[in-house]
């Protein structure tokens, strides 16, 4: 919308300054042809404006778009795993629990990855750096750290590898309770003096 309206005040400028231009160089016949290529200079110049920032706004605009997905790279194969999602059911604030996610490499080519990435820094995953061999197995574990969460928590590990697309989405969710041993909040002690602000100098 802010690049629509910045387009719209520049046109807008350009046409006013062709109004003014058409009325000192043909409205009025004693305009001198000084003021008249004044005129012509001043709305060649903002019409050169008008290009440039509109030029500017388009690479910001294309600046600001979101990174395209990454591509494979190398020979293509594929993987599939045995359960793209689990449920660590109900645990306790603080608690670290951990589940491996078994894959196979269903492709023609060995398999490696590239990298393994979770959504937050409360989720860490591990997976084999060495290439998986045509019709072999393994495993990617990932770590999930309850510290400071509450409530119902779904995360991502997003795995890049040699596949199409490069990449396959895990998916790991809790459902975090108080730790009952956590200490209490601090509160102000009952019948505590109340402290009151203190006024100072212009006042009095």
């Amino acid at each position: 919308m802010e690049k629509s309206n910045q387009i719209q005040i520049g046109m807008l400028g350009v046409i006013i300054l062709m109004l003014l231009y058409m009325m000192f160089s043909g409205g009025f016949g004693g305009a001198s042809s000084s003021s008249s290529k004044a005129d012509r200079d001043a709305a060649r110049a903002s019409l050169n404006n008008n290009v440039a920032n509109t030029t500017n706004n388009n690479a910001n605009a294309n600046a600001n778009k979101p990174a395209e997905p990454a591509k494979p790279v190398g020979p293509l194969t594929s993987l599939e795993f045995s359960e793209s999602e689990f449920d660590f059911g109900n645990i306790t604030a603080g608690e670290q629990v951990t589940h491996i996610f078994k894959f196979k490499n269903t492709g023609k080519e060995a398999l490696v990855i590239s990298n393994a990435k979770g959504s937050c820094g409360c989720t860490v995953p591990k997976w084999p750096k060495e290439p998986i061999a045509p019709g072999k197995t393994g495993e990617i574990e990932v770590k999930f750290d309850s510290k400071n969460k509450k409530g119902k928590q779904t995360k991502n590990v997003t795995i890049t590898a040699n596949t199409d697309p490069a990449n396959t989405i895990l998916k790991i969710s809790a459902d975090v309770a108080p730790d009952p041993n956590a200490p209490a909040p601090a509160t102000a002690t009952p019948g505590a003096p109340t402290i009151q602000p203190v006024t100072t100098g212009a006042g009095k």
